[in-house]
């Protein structure tokens, strides 16, 4: 399937890992988009996954215009920042391999994007795992994080990184993914204030949906929030940089709000079963920041200098 790029507006750009399964779902879901074929294209990047993925992706090869990147493993933003440079749409959409794209979901950022051209547009997502409590908390932690910063549809801060388009001129403008984290936890939440403090608009438009199924145990729902407290780091850290200031944190009150956000939402045993699992979720988010912060400390940094 062959297009010019004078049709092409956009170019959705997948990062995978060793999921093919769930890469099958996405790819299954966009081929029922209820948007022009010859206006978007898919690129994957496949970060290193031991198996060829090869044979997922051929069924989709005759459905829509699709590519296929492999490189070595780099983690998640390398492989966004790779599928940008083989991007050849005006605008870029990113989302992962265990999301699946509601059928509006890019005529929705067709339309934001007729209204606001320069604007970084953020969809709504759904955990598809009802049935899993971690996988729901997570979710819902995600959610109090877009009432929080995303009060104002036209004054949005935050959008997570499986569900947001931008004009790809302006991605490359203010420098890609920062591909310096440790970890897959906090390079979204960077770009987004980088892309704030270049001038640039957000907002939300909670019509462009996603289902995400990303399923969690107790042991890896504890490891994602301690990642996220160490992404967290080095995310305060670069901003305090970028903004000549010392480091802040969120308020107190953030995190009351974040214990009773279940509250009126899920019936009485899943709000407190919930609530006890953002309190943990934040002893470990509190947990990785400080284990961070004492990884990068001048002593710690120089033992490093010296030992290697």
């Amino acid at each position: 399937m062959t297009m010019t790029d004078q049709t092409l507006l956009f170019s959705i750009v997948i990062p995978t890992y060793a999921r093919p399964q769930k890469l099958a779902q996405c790819l299954n879901a966009i081929a029922h988009l209820n948007y022009p074929r010859d206006r978007f294209e898919v690129i994957i990047v496949d970060d290193g996954s031991p198996i060829s993925i090869e044979p997922v992706i051929q069924p989709f090869r005759e459905q829509f215009n699709l590519t296929l990147m492999t490189q070595s493993n780099a983690g998640p933003a390398n492989a966004r920042n790779t599928g940008v440079t083989l991007a050849k749409g005006k605008y870029i959409v990113f989302t992962d391999d265990d999301c699946e794209p509601d059928v509006n979901w890019l005529q929705v950022f067709a339309d934001g994007f007729s209204k606001k051209p320069d604007c970084m547009l953020g969809g709504y997502t759904i955990n598809k795992l009802s049935d899993n409590i971690f996988s729901q908390t997570s979710q819902l932690l995600i959610d109090y994080i877009y009432s929080y910063y995303n009060s104002e549809d036209k004054e949005a801060s935050f959008f997570a990184s499986n569900n947001f388009a931008l004009s790809k001129e302006q991605f490359l403008h203010i420098g890609s993914f920062d591909t310096t984290f440790p970890l897959a936890a906090g390079e979204d939440r960077e770009f987004c204030d980088r892309w704030l403090y270049h001038g640039y608009k957000m907002q939300y438009v909670p019509d462009a949906i996603i289902l995400h199924s990303h399923y969690l145990t107790w042991s890896s729902f504890c490891k994602q929030h301690f990642n996220y407290g160490r992404g967290a780091f080095h995310y305060h850290q670069l901003r305090a940089e970028r903004q000549q200031e010392k480091m802040k944190v969120e308020p107190l009150h953030f995190y009351w709000d974040l214990l009773t956000f279940p509250w009126g939402k899920f019936n009485s045993f899943q709000s407190i079963s919930m609530s006890v699992l953002l309190l943990i979720s934040q002893v470990y988010n509190v947990i990785g920041f400080f284990k961070e912060k004492q990884l990068n400390s001048p002593q710690t940094l120089a033992k490093v200098q010296i030992d290697t």
